[in-house]
Protein backbone atom coordinates (compact mmCIF):
# COMPACT_ATOMS: atom_id res chain seq x y z
CA UNK A 1 0.00 0.00 0.00
CA UNK A 2 2.91 2.62 0.96
CA UNK A 3 4.56 1.92 -2.06
CA UNK A 4 1.83 3.44 -4.47
CA UNK A 5 1.84 0.64 -7.26
CA UNK A 6 -1.05 -1.34 -8.16
CA UNK A 7 -0.60 -4.86 -7.69
CA UNK A 8 -0.54 -4.97 -4.13
CA UNK A 9 -1.89 -8.74 -4.31
CA UNK A 10 2.29 -9.59 -4.74
CA UNK A 11 2.40 -9.91 -0.77
CA UNK A 12 0.04 -12.88 -0.51
CA UNK A 13 1.03 -13.94 -4.13
CA UNK A 14 4.61 -14.34 -3.78
CA UNK A 15 4.64 -16.10 -0.56
CA UNK A 16 2.35 -18.57 -1.67
CA UNK A 17 3.83 -19.57 -4.49
CA UNK A 18 7.57 -19.70 -2.77
CA UNK A 19 5.88 -22.15 -0.05
CA UNK A 20 4.76 -24.41 -2.58
CA UNK A 21 7.85 -24.35 -4.47
CA UNK A 22 10.09 -25.02 -1.25
CA UNK A 23 7.80 -27.45 0.12
CA UNK A 24 8.67 -29.44 -3.32
CA UNK A 25 11.94 -28.94 -3.27
CA UNK A 26 12.35 -29.37 0.76
CA UNK A 27 9.76 -33.45 0.24
CA UNK A 28 11.41 -34.35 -3.49
CA UNK A 29 8.11 -33.62 -4.39
CA UNK A 30 8.71 -33.74 -8.56
CA UNK A 31 4.90 -33.35 -9.69
CA UNK A 32 3.11 -29.68 -9.02
CA UNK A 33 -0.35 -29.31 -10.13
CA UNK A 34 -2.36 -26.15 -10.64
CA UNK A 35 -5.85 -24.89 -11.70
CA UNK A 36 -4.39 -22.17 -14.23
CA UNK A 37 -5.88 -22.92 -17.57
CA UNK A 38 -5.90 -21.23 -20.86
CA UNK A 39 -9.77 -21.47 -21.19
CA UNK A 40 -10.13 -18.59 -18.58
CA UNK A 41 -7.02 -17.05 -18.49
CA UNK A 42 -5.26 -16.68 -22.21
CA UNK A 43 -5.60 -12.89 -21.80
CA UNK A 44 -2.96 -11.82 -19.36
CA UNK A 45 -3.49 -8.22 -17.43
CA UNK A 46 -1.45 -5.61 -18.46
CA UNK A 47 2.26 -5.14 -16.57
CA UNK A 48 0.96 -1.65 -15.31
CA UNK A 49 -2.44 -3.29 -14.03
CA UNK A 50 -0.71 -6.52 -12.32
CA UNK A 51 3.03 -6.67 -12.84
CA UNK A 52 4.87 -9.81 -11.91
CA UNK A 53 4.00 -11.75 -8.64
CA UNK A 54 7.67 -13.64 -8.77
CA UNK A 55 9.47 -10.49 -8.53
CA UNK A 56 11.84 -10.74 -6.34
CA UNK A 57 13.83 -8.18 -6.79
CA UNK A 58 11.01 -5.58 -7.16
CA UNK A 59 9.31 -7.29 -3.92
CA UNK A 60 12.62 -6.42 -2.03
CA UNK A 61 12.97 -3.28 -3.20
CA UNK A 62 9.71 -2.15 -1.89
CA UNK A 63 10.29 -3.41 1.33
CA UNK A 64 13.62 -1.51 1.32
CA UNK A 65 11.57 1.62 1.25
CA UNK A 66 8.79 1.19 2.91
CA UNK A 67 9.08 -1.63 5.24
CA UNK A 68 10.43 -1.85 8.44
CA UNK A 69 12.73 -4.44 9.90
CA UNK A 70 14.08 -7.28 7.88
CA UNK A 71 12.38 -10.00 5.82
CA UNK A 72 13.29 -13.21 8.16
CA UNK A 73 10.17 -15.50 7.73
CA UNK A 74 8.54 -14.47 5.01
CA UNK A 75 9.04 -17.29 1.90
CA UNK A 76 11.07 -15.85 -1.07
CA UNK A 77 11.56 -17.33 -4.80
CA UNK A 78 12.93 -15.98 -7.76
CA UNK A 79 12.52 -16.81 -11.50
CA UNK A 80 15.48 -18.26 -12.16
CA UNK A 81 14.72 -20.47 -9.25
CA UNK A 82 11.88 -22.08 -9.89
CA UNK A 83 11.76 -22.02 -13.67
CA UNK A 84 15.17 -22.86 -14.30
CA UNK A 85 16.52 -24.62 -11.47
CA UNK A 86 13.77 -26.66 -9.85
CA UNK A 87 12.26 -28.20 -13.04
CA UNK A 88 15.67 -28.44 -15.81
CA UNK A 89 17.99 -29.38 -12.64
CA UNK A 90 15.60 -30.99 -9.72
CA UNK A 91 12.88 -32.39 -12.18
CA UNK A 92 9.92 -30.80 -10.47
CA UNK A 93 7.49 -30.14 -13.17
CA UNK A 94 4.19 -28.01 -12.71
CA UNK A 95 1.61 -29.05 -14.63
CA UNK A 96 -2.09 -27.52 -15.34
CA UNK A 97 -4.36 -30.10 -15.84
CA UNK A 98 -7.94 -28.29 -17.25
CA UNK A 99 -5.07 -27.90 -20.57
CA UNK A 100 -5.69 -31.33 -21.14
CA UNK A 101 -9.27 -31.16 -21.53
CA UNK A 102 -12.29 -29.14 -22.32
CA UNK A 103 -12.81 -26.94 -19.82
CA UNK A 104 -15.82 -25.23 -19.34
CA UNK A 105 -15.99 -22.62 -16.48
CA UNK A 106 -19.83 -22.44 -15.80
CA UNK A 107 -20.12 -26.35 -16.56
CA UNK A 108 -17.23 -27.25 -13.91
CA UNK A 109 -18.76 -24.83 -11.04
CA UNK A 110 -22.56 -26.02 -12.21
CA UNK A 111 -20.96 -29.65 -11.49
CA UNK A 112 -19.28 -28.90 -7.81
CA UNK A 113 -22.74 -26.77 -7.36
CA UNK A 114 -24.88 -30.11 -8.32
CA UNK A 115 -22.87 -32.77 -6.34
CA UNK A 116 -21.29 -31.09 -3.30
CA UNK A 117 -23.30 -28.30 -3.11
CA UNK A 118 -20.07 -25.75 -4.08
CA UNK A 119 -21.43 -21.92 -3.25
CA UNK A 120 -20.50 -19.95 -5.89
CA UNK A 121 -19.08 -16.45 -5.63
CA UNK A 122 -19.85 -13.42 -7.83
CA UNK A 123 -16.71 -13.42 -9.83
CA UNK A 124 -13.19 -14.10 -10.41
CA UNK A 125 -11.06 -13.82 -7.15
CA UNK A 126 -14.01 -12.64 -4.97
CA UNK A 127 -13.45 -16.06 -2.93
CA UNK A 128 -10.96 -13.97 -0.86
CA UNK A 129 -11.84 -10.39 0.97
CA UNK A 130 -8.68 -8.97 0.39
CA UNK A 131 -8.74 -9.85 -3.61
CA UNK A 132 -12.70 -8.88 -3.51
CA UNK A 133 -11.45 -5.21 -2.21
CA UNK A 134 -8.65 -5.04 -4.13
CA UNK A 135 -10.44 -6.08 -7.61
CA UNK A 136 -13.17 -4.45 -6.67
CA UNK A 137 -12.23 -1.21 -5.41
CA UNK A 138 -8.68 -0.59 -4.82
CA UNK A 139 -8.31 -1.30 -8.58
CA UNK A 140 -10.75 0.45 -10.33
CA UNK A 141 -11.42 3.13 -7.85
CA UNK A 142 -7.98 4.49 -7.80
CA UNK A 143 -5.88 3.55 -11.04
CA UNK A 144 -8.79 2.72 -13.73
CA UNK A 145 -8.44 -0.58 -14.02
CA UNK A 146 -11.03 -3.47 -14.22
CA UNK A 147 -9.94 -6.71 -14.36
CA UNK A 148 -13.16 -7.43 -15.54
CA UNK A 149 -12.20 -6.61 -18.90
CA UNK A 150 -9.37 -9.25 -19.11
CA UNK A 151 -11.84 -11.86 -17.27
CA UNK A 152 -14.16 -11.45 -19.96
CA UNK A 153 -11.94 -11.37 -23.25
CA UNK A 154 -10.17 -14.55 -22.19
CA UNK A 155 -14.06 -15.65 -21.68
CA UNK A 156 -15.00 -14.57 -25.17
CA UNK A 157 -12.12 -15.77 -27.09
CA UNK A 158 -12.88 -19.25 -25.79
CA UNK A 159 -16.81 -18.86 -26.33
CA UNK A 160 -17.92 -18.95 -23.06
CA UNK A 161 -19.49 -15.28 -23.46
CA UNK A 162 -20.44 -13.02 -26.08
CA UNK A 163 -18.98 -9.77 -26.50
CA UNK A 164 -22.61 -8.37 -26.03
CA UNK A 165 -22.75 -10.49 -22.34
CA UNK A 166 -19.43 -9.30 -21.17
CA UNK A 167 -20.55 -5.42 -22.33
CA UNK A 168 -23.46 -6.05 -19.91
CA UNK A 169 -21.94 -6.97 -16.71
CA UNK A 170 -19.17 -4.20 -17.24
CA UNK A 171 -22.44 -1.72 -16.58
CA UNK A 172 -22.95 -3.06 -13.14
CA UNK A 173 -20.54 -1.83 -10.58
CA UNK A 174 -18.27 -4.66 -8.99
CA UNK A 175 -19.13 -3.11 -5.86
CA UNK A 176 -21.60 -1.47 -3.23
CA UNK A 177 -21.19 1.36 -1.03
CA UNK A 178 -21.89 -0.86 2.31
CA UNK A 179 -19.23 -3.42 0.84
CA UNK A 180 -16.35 -0.84 0.55
CA UNK A 181 -16.95 0.44 3.84
CA UNK A 182 -17.33 -2.91 5.52
CA UNK A 183 -14.01 -3.68 3.83
CA UNK A 184 -11.92 -0.80 4.61
CA UNK A 185 -12.90 -1.61 8.41
CA UNK A 186 -12.70 -5.52 7.83
CA UNK A 187 -9.02 -4.21 5.94
CA UNK A 188 -7.93 -2.08 8.49
CA UNK A 189 -8.07 -4.05 11.32
CA UNK A 190 -6.47 -6.79 9.04
CA UNK A 191 -2.92 -4.58 9.05
CA UNK A 192 -3.60 -3.00 12.19
CA UNK A 193 -4.39 0.11 10.85
CA UNK A 194 -6.64 2.80 10.93
CA UNK A 195 -9.22 3.20 7.97
CA UNK A 196 -7.96 7.32 7.79
CA UNK A 197 -4.56 5.46 7.52
CA UNK A 198 -5.76 3.14 4.85
CA UNK A 199 -7.67 6.09 2.64
CA UNK A 200 -4.52 7.80 2.71
CA UNK A 201 -2.72 4.92 1.11
CA UNK A 202 -5.93 5.11 -1.61
CA UNK A 203 -5.19 8.93 -2.20
CA UNK A 204 -1.09 8.93 -2.12
CA UNK A 205 0.93 9.44 -5.36
CA UNK A 206 0.34 6.43 -7.77
CA UNK A 207 3.36 4.74 -8.69
CA UNK A 208 4.15 1.82 -11.38
CA UNK A 209 6.21 -1.19 -11.32
CA UNK A 210 9.07 1.32 -12.73
CA UNK A 211 9.76 3.55 -10.47
CA UNK A 212 11.05 0.00 -7.79
CA UNK A 213 13.98 -2.11 -9.35
CA UNK A 214 13.13 -5.24 -11.27
CA UNK A 215 13.75 -8.50 -12.88
CA UNK A 216 12.05 -7.29 -15.68
CA UNK A 217 14.67 -8.16 -18.61
CA UNK A 218 14.45 -11.48 -17.37
CA UNK A 219 11.15 -11.89 -17.97
CA UNK A 220 11.42 -10.30 -21.37
CA UNK A 221 14.17 -12.97 -22.10
CA UNK A 222 12.17 -15.76 -20.79
CA UNK A 223 9.02 -14.61 -22.99
CA UNK A 224 11.21 -14.26 -26.36
CA UNK A 225 12.59 -17.89 -25.83
CA UNK A 226 8.88 -19.11 -24.96
CA UNK A 227 8.14 -17.90 -28.22
CA UNK A 228 10.08 -20.51 -29.97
Amino acid sequence: FKSGVPHIDVAQDHAFFATMYKFASKYKIKTILTGGNYSTECVRNPLEWMYYQSDSIQLKDIYKKHGTGKLKDYPVTNILWHKVYLPYIKGIKLIRPLNYIAYNKDEAMQLLVDKFGYQKYPRKHFESRFTRFYEGFWLPERFGYDTRKVQYSSLILTGQMTREEALDKLKTAPYTKEQINEDFEFISNKLGISTAELWSYFNAPKKTFEDYKSQQNFYNIGATVLKY
